[in-house]
């Protein structure tokens, strides 16, 4: 590479994804010096909350990992030290780990100003190099251009002989219409459109607002007004179907 610049290539652990209210439970700091070298620092940090379970069954940092770890605040100077004459990068940097590490620095009375440290976001530079798109698809699977983009009829068989070269191609992709389906779920909803998502012991909880990660079921008992908000505010008609279905299920 050829820099004009110091580059501190950078990824976060953390308690969750809510930038605002999440914590940082381990940092890693490759810094790339404009003189070819590199240095590396890694730190463990004690988010002064609790890890979540099913946080650390992701990264695998949990609450006694850390307990004996410095906080963000006793580790920031380092922090500033070691970016003050770099620009940032990570991988889906730009939406998570920049604003998270700003947050971080703030909230503990670090001053962070953008405009001195250009981002580089790794993921997007991959995401427009290499297309995700149907025809990106087609080309890559069946060998082939895709005429007539956006016709819906050439975009469905696009799709269908996409799927069928993508089950002959993957020896671990099982022929099996239930597993396929659940191969390709990115995340375990009982609506469409996300609100309500299903944990690990299959209970219907709540996504979004003050009640997140609450069972919907719970919920509906002990704020029975909820559910009638929930009818006539801005909802899918799907979702409200659903979460009419859960009402009258925990209602015997």
């Amino acid at each position: 590479m050829n820099l004009t610049k110091n580059i501190c290539f950078f990824d976060l652990e953390t308690t969750g994804t809510n930038i605002a209210k999440d914590r940082i439970v381990e940092i890693s700091i490759v810094k790339a010096l404009t003189n070819g070298e590199k240095e590396i620092k890694t730190w463990k940090v004690n988010p002064g909350i609790p890890i979540p379970p099913e946080t650390t069954a992701i990264h695998g940092i949990s609450d006694e990992d850390v307990k004996d770890a410095p906080s963000f605040k006793e580790i920031a100077p380092q922090i500033m030290e070691m970016i003050k004459d770099s620009d940032l990068a990570g991988f889906n940097s730009n939406r998570f780990d920049i604003p998270l590490l700003a947050e971080e620095l703030i909230r503990n009375g670090f001053d962070f100003d953008l405009t001195k440290h250009r981002p580089i976001d790794i993921q997007v530079i991959y995401h427009k190099m290499e297309p995700r798109n149907l025809s990106a698809a087609y080309k890559y699977y069946c060998g082939k251009d895709l005429v007539d983009a956006h016709s819906a009829e050439a975009d469905t068989l696009a799709t269908y002989e996409i799927f069928k070269a993508q089950v002959e191609k993957y020896d671990e992709l099982e022929n099996d219409n239930q597993f396929l389906s659940e191969f390709s779920s990115q995340r375990r909803t009982a609506d469409l459109a996300g609100f309500i998502h299903i944990d690990e012991q299959g209970n219907e909880t709540i996504s979004f607002g003050k009640y997140k990660g609450q069972k919907v079921a719970e919920v509906f008992q002990k704020d029975p007004g909820y559910y009638a908000w929930i009818q006539n505010a801005d909802f899918p008609l799907y979702t409200k179907k659903v979460f009419t279905r859960i009402k009258l299920k925990s209602s015997f």
